[in-house]
């Protein structure tokens, strides 16, 4: 019979940091089981044993090792959870809105019927006794909206909106005299500013929904489509859009986060973690990997081109862009559900022809398995939206994580602060 530890056990018998521990289940290093109650992390002494025999395990080549206690997300190898409840079951069926309101406080307010989606009931979170916030509250001020529209209009033409975003903050952030106020129901309701604000201060495409409308009750999802996509969104279509922002809205301690929550931890104000996160998300290795896909998907001239692609980015040393994964090594589960929601929602697109084609080439390769900045990118190109939308749908939805994260940090004793191990020249001699 099997014997197992607690979580306390175990780090003692390891010799490391609850948190330490963790970071060894979402590296897949340790399996963590739960207990008869559901909450207790019980942990199998053997695996425990061996482990502790191999001695602490090396990090990745490129991977540093930072951990830090959280009660806001859980990663493992396999699944995604936010504060306990399983992300791939949220997507499909809760709005972006309920979602940040659950990262925020812990729980989910009571579900509310979807404009134009058609979704389930998703579970409910324990305890669930909040309101959801009215969309009107979704929204910043008359100054913030003028200064952030100005502060983007001066960029030139053909700005990517993730550009866009990293001027609308500050530019928004300076309109508002109580930033600084840090306590959780007015960080909140900062956070409903921000991201309201951001998505109205980008120029809109489409003449639908009247995002201009100050007490409009239309959802995030539907202002931002306006702004990246001049088509109408059809009612499947939204729906996985929806998703997407549900499914991208946290991932744990990724490089955005991180840099998101080390300015929270010395108290910068939310509008200043937003804004961190934003100047980290655009890296290729991040965010902006779905830029990168939607450039792959847009080389092609239709399906039979995609062997051509595909084949010039490998003779040229280069990854393809939207596959592979740091955790997730047999498929990310995000993007293997958002892909088929565009696939249900456009079966005979022709872009999302050479999206399977793309996959089918990969795969025949024995390439790593796409991941959700690929399917982030088949959603955009199956959508008609403007170049670079993957990322803005990306900023908007990790926006809620950030302010989450920043919400913890808050709380926390103060600054985080990561120590590195000096590799330089020695001090000379006599000096």
């Amino acid at each position: 019979m099997t014997e197992f530890l607690t979580a306390g056990e175990a780090a003692q018998r390891l010799g490391v940091k609850p948190a330490t521990l963790y970071a060894y289940v979402s590296r897949g290093l340790l399996r963590r089981d739960r207990a008869a109650d559901g909450r207790a992390s019980l942990f199998d002494s053997g695996e425990v044993e061996r482990l502790a025999r191999r001695g602490r395990p090396r990090r990745p080549v490129g991977v540093a090792d930072i951990t830090v206690e959280s009660a806001i997300t859980e990663l493992t190898s396999d699944q995604l959870r936010y504060r306990g409840l399983d992300v791939i079951r949220l997507a499909p069926a809760r709005t972006f809105e309920d979602v940040a309101e659950l990262l925020w406080t812990g729980d989910l307010p009571p579900a509310q019927p979807a404009r134009g989606s058609g979704a389930a009931p998703a579970q409910s979170a324990r305890g669930s006794g909040v309101a959801p916030a009215p969309a009107a509250l979704w929204r910043a001020t008359s100054a913030a909206l003028a200064a952030g529209r100005a502060a983007q209009a001066a960029l030139p033409a053909g700005t990517l909106p993730l550009e866009r975003f990293q001027v609308i903050v500050p530019a928004m952030a300076a309109t508002d005299p109580l930033r600084l106020h840090l306590d959780p129901s007015a960080v909140r309701a900062a956070a409903r500013s921000i991201i309201g604000g951001l998505v109205d201060c980008l120029p809109p495409l489409s003449a639908t929904p009247d995002t201009d409308n100050p007490v409009s009750d239309y959802p995030i999802v539907d202002r931002l489509w306006s702004r990246l996509c001049e088509r109408r969104a059809s009612p499947a279509l939204r729906h996985a859009m929806s998703a997407a922002l549900v499914l991208l809205a946290d991932h744990e301690l990724a490089a955005s986060t991180l840099a998101a929550r080390a300015a929270a931890s010395v108290r910068a104000d939310p509008y200043a973690v937003v804004a961190t996160g934003m100047g980290a998300l655009g890296g290729a290795l991040h965010g902006g990997a779905s830029l990168g896909a939607e450039t792959l998907l847009a080389a092609a001239t239709g399906p039979d081109d995609v062997p051509r692609v595909v084949g010039e980015l490998l003779r040229r040393g280069e990854k393809v862009p939207g596959f592979g994964h740091f955790v997730y090594k047999a498929g990310d589960p995000r993007g293997i559900l958002l892909l088929g929601l565009v696939r249900r929602a456009a079966p005979k697109s022709g872009q999302l022809a050479v999206a399977e084609a793309v996959l089918a080439e990969v795969r025949r390769k024995s390439l790593p398995e796409p991941n959700i900045d690929f399917a982030l990118a088949t959603l955009a190109r199956v959508a008609g939206m403007t170049r670079g939308s993957g990322e803005a749908i990306f900023a908007v939805a990790r926006s809620a994580g950030w302010i989450a994260h920043a919400l913890e940090a808050y709380a926390g004793p103060g600054p985080l602060r990561p120590r590195a191990v000096y590799t330089g020249r020695p001090p000379a001699a006599g000096r």
